[in-house]
């Protein structure tokens, strides 16, 4: 190596020792308060779900007397199970296939109105829409209970009260999943995709039902889920409309909470039910929405996110 090529060969630095940097006050301060609203909600939301799956293990005198959290038996359980199923005969499983019949017919009739509904919101131009889509909101805005009288007159009107019917079609009545579609359509698929469909020669039914709808496969699991999860847990429409053994599950469980000594000391029924036994039927009601959820969490997520960016 030569002289000139020492002299303009640049001098090596040795490194100087990284600097660990010191969380500030302020870091700190929101580190604590980040673990207080989880620790708070790990106790409003875990710890009761955590009794909820635990309470049928147990007869009544355990569940008021013993820790909250420990494990009865299998024989308990067992025990609990029987007398669930002997209530009524076992209406339970009536109860339950009424609940699957109203949700699930609604929920075919919420996809097939409100996916189409909001395709045309979104991507065609047409006279009153944007009319039509602030009426949208609107009803969105009104509270379901609200409705449930003018609703009740009308069905009885046309003498459905009493029949799935009236139960099946409010419950398909979801201007949330059309406006939740809306957004979707106009955030999230191409216009320029769609275009060149249609340049091709498709026709517009065409266009949206095998391009624009595969794209809306999220959207679609979305509403789906929504649609479902509120049609399985409402209570007071079903109440009003179809009492007696056409019931679905959540007015089932309270007629059983009403033959609980507990929460009705004044009950003459002849057949009680012990806390217990009512805890193992909130568990059998809930558990068709979990398994749904569990097995589509990945369309629901997408589906969260989508829109999140326009075009």
């Amino acid at each position: 190596m030569s002289a000139t090529d020492l002299a303009t060969r640049p001098e090596r630095t040795t490194p100087s020792p990284r600097t660990v940097e010191q969380p500030s006050p302020a870091r700190w301060l929101g580190r604590v308060v980040a673990w207080v609203v989880i620790a708070f909600f790990v106790v409003f939301f875990v710890l009761p779900m955590v009794w909820l799956l635990l309470a049928p293990t147990k007869d009544g005198r355990q569940l008021l007397l013993d820790n909250p959290f420990s494990f009865g038996g299998f024989e308990q359980l067992a025990s609990n199970w029987d007398q669930l199923m002997a209530f009524q005969n076992g209406i339970v499983w009536t109860w339950l296939g009424n609940a699957t019949l109203y949700s699930g017919v609604a929920l075919i009739l919420t996809l097939l109105v409100s996916i189409p509904a909001g395709y045309a919101l979104a991507m065609v131009d047409f006279r009153f829409r944007r009319t039509l889509l602030m009426v949208t909101l609107i009803v969105m805005l009104i509270p379901n209970t609200a409705l449930v009288l003018p609703t009740f007159l009308e069905l009885s009107a046309v003498k459905l009260v009493g029949t799935p019917l009236s139960v099946i079609l409010p419950f398909s009545f979801y201007p949330f999943g059309v406006y939740l579609t809306y957004i979707y359509f106009s955030t999230a698929v191409s216009r320029d995709l769609l275009n060149a469909a249609r340049i091709d020669g498709a026709s517009e039914f065409r266009v949206f039902a095998q391009v624009a709808m595969p794209l809306a496969t999220p959207v679609i699991a979305l509403v789906g889920f929504f649609s479902l999860v509120g049609n399985w847990n409402n209570y007071f429409l079903p109440f009003v409309m179809v009492p007696g053994k056409k019931s679905p599950i959540q007015v089932g469980l309270a007629e059983l909470l009403s033959n609980v000594p507990l929460f009705n000391p004044t009950s003459a029924a002849s057949v009680t039910i012990d806390l217990p036994v009512l805890a193992l039927a909130t568990i059998l009601s809930v558990a068709p929405v979990l398994i749904i959820f569990l097995f589509s969490q990945r369309f629901l997520v997408s589906g969260l996110t989508a829109g999140g960016t326009k075009e």
